[in-house]
């Protein structure tokens, strides 16, 4: 197992990966589904290595994001305090192997110097707040976010549950 910087040869997949996410959140959890997103923000995420990949056995188990700041929907954002982590994709023939752990131990080593590894995700699933929790995250709560600016689409007026681990 390996975890590294995604590549541009890995943006196709890594745009099958949302698309799959995509059709297992409507399956399981009907709502706020991710929208398709722009080519631009992912081949941005990787030229400026905050795209990662999970790879095991040659293959890429799970893809995910980091940002290091996120004012829209973090109001004490600082720009400088925590690393963010957003849109965690797991491939279908990989699923149930618990990669948001691993994730969570791998954003701990890297973000060292900063205070927090945030993350958020929409709507009141119980299942997926309980499962970010045994993770080792504290669930902050949830609120109503009313003005999404340049957010994505899935974010306009949704119920955004918050996410942290404060690190010593």
């Amino acid at each position: 197992m390996t975890i590294t910087n995604s590549t541009d040869s890995d943006i196709a997949e890594i745009f099958r990966l949302y698309k799959l996410a995509t059709e297992f959140q409507r399956e399981r959890f009907p709502g706020n589904l991710w929208p398709e997103f722009e080519r631009e923000l992912i081949e941005n995420e990787v030229a400026e290595k905050r795209q990662f990949k999970l790879i095991i056995d040659g293959e890429i188990a799970c893809v995910w994001a980091i940002t290091y700041s996120d004012p829209e929907l973090w109001a004490d954002d600082d720009g400088v305090s925590s690393v963010y982590i957003h849109r965690i994709a797991t491939n279908p023939d990989f699923r149930g192997n618990n990669y948001v752990k691993i994730i969570v131990d791998w954003a701990k080593a890297f973000a060292k110097d900063k205070k927090y590894i945030r993350m958020d995700t929409c709507g009141d699933n119980k299942k997926l707040i309980a499962h970010y929790q045994s993770c080792g995250f504290d669930f902050l709560g949830m609120k109503k976010l009313e003005e999404a600016g340049n957010l994505p689409s899935h974010y306009h007026d949704a119920d955004v549950c918050y996410f942290q681990i404060k690190l010593s």
